[in-house]
């Protein structure tokens, strides 16, 4: 169990010092997600490498400035992967961003793989939160609430994440089908169930026993034939309550990709802005005064998206 804070840790917090605008950079998949820091910002990269892995016990330690690639290539050598989405970017920027990935419904989610975090506060100090245990029962879950705070309340960087296994069998199936939710109700143990309004995508992961059973059980539904992948996603990222996901309309949102149990949609056109909760808003201008009260940390960027 690591902890002693190491050298990289405490030279990015002297780089990151206690004054003056600061934004942090990864891979810069999701630069623009919730608005852009602005130019006076001073843009640092967060530490990288692996600090300690336990495949036995399922967990893993690693900097955020780390790839996910990186990460995933090394734990796949003991037959285990994370929640977090490969798609170019650092453990850091998938954490602050908090998206989940495709097939979250087999993998988990995000916010719940996150066991530890440290990270910089805007007076420059070194904070934990959480501890690099599965069950951890002592203090607030200060952890959980910086995925996807977009860097605005600490500079993510060290992450403590639950590892999965990578499953012995995984594929794609397709049909026209009308109604997802028949779909995902008749499935136990989905990875991801994708929807167009008019064809559905489904992915098995799992033993060979199971991802079996399950096909065997959409045959019964309908006419899935086996495919690569899954649908081209369209460009922008909609959060809806799950329930909404197949009632959506394509006039509002162009073509879309709805994933069905999970509250996202891809659609063709930006999802239009939402009336705010003015209960929200206070309970986020309170937290940004109490971490960050000179707005150092990422400024032009919105405080999160935990919705």
């Amino acid at each position: 169990m690591a902890s002693v804070i190491d050298h990289a840790l405490e030279e990015f917090a002297a780089e990151v010092g206690s004054a003056g605008p600061i934004a942090i950079q990864g891979g810069k998949t999701r630069w623009d997600a919730n608005g852009v820091p602005i130019p006076e910002a001073r843009l640092l990269s967060a530490p990288t490498g692996i600090v300690t892995y336990k495949p036995e016990e399922m967990i893993v330690t690693a900097r955020a400035g780390t790839t996910v690639k990186d990460l995933h290539t090394h734990l796949k050598e003991h037959g285990q992967r994370t929640s977090l989405p490969d798609r170019g970017g650092t453990i850091g920027g998938a954490i602050a961003v908090g998206e989940n990935d495709l097939n979250v419904l087999g993998k988990g989610r995000v916010r719940d793989a996150v066991l530890q975090i440290r990270y910089i506060s805007a007076d420059g100090e070194i904070v934990s939160s959480g501890a690099p245990v599965v069950k951890n029962v002592s203090g607030f879950n200060l952890h959980k609430l910086l995925v996807g705070s977009f860097g605005t309340l600490g500079l993510i960087a060290e992450v403590t994440l639950r590892t999965n296994p990578v499953p012995a069998e995984t594929m794609w199936l397709t049909a026209a089908i009308t109604d997802p939710i028949e779909i995902f109700d008749s499935l136990y143990k989905p990875a991801a169930i994708l929807w167009d309004g008019r064809t559905i995508w489904v992915q098995l992961e799992g033993h060979k026993p199971d991802v079996d059973n399950q096909r065997e059980t959409l045959s019964q539904i309908g006419n899935f034939e086996q495919v690569e992948r899954g649908p081209e996603l369209p460009q922008h990222r909609w959060s809806l309550p799950p329930a909404d996901l197949y009632t959506i309309s394509n006039h509002k949102t162009g073509r879309f990709v709805a994933s069905i149990g999970v509250g996202t949609v891809w659609a063709e056109h930006p999802q239009p802005l939402r009336t705010p909760d003015r209960g929200k808003q206070i309970i986020e201008e309170r937290l940004k005064q109490q971490f960050d009260p000179t707005n150092r940390l990422n400024p032009g960027r919105k405080i999160g998206n935990w919705s």
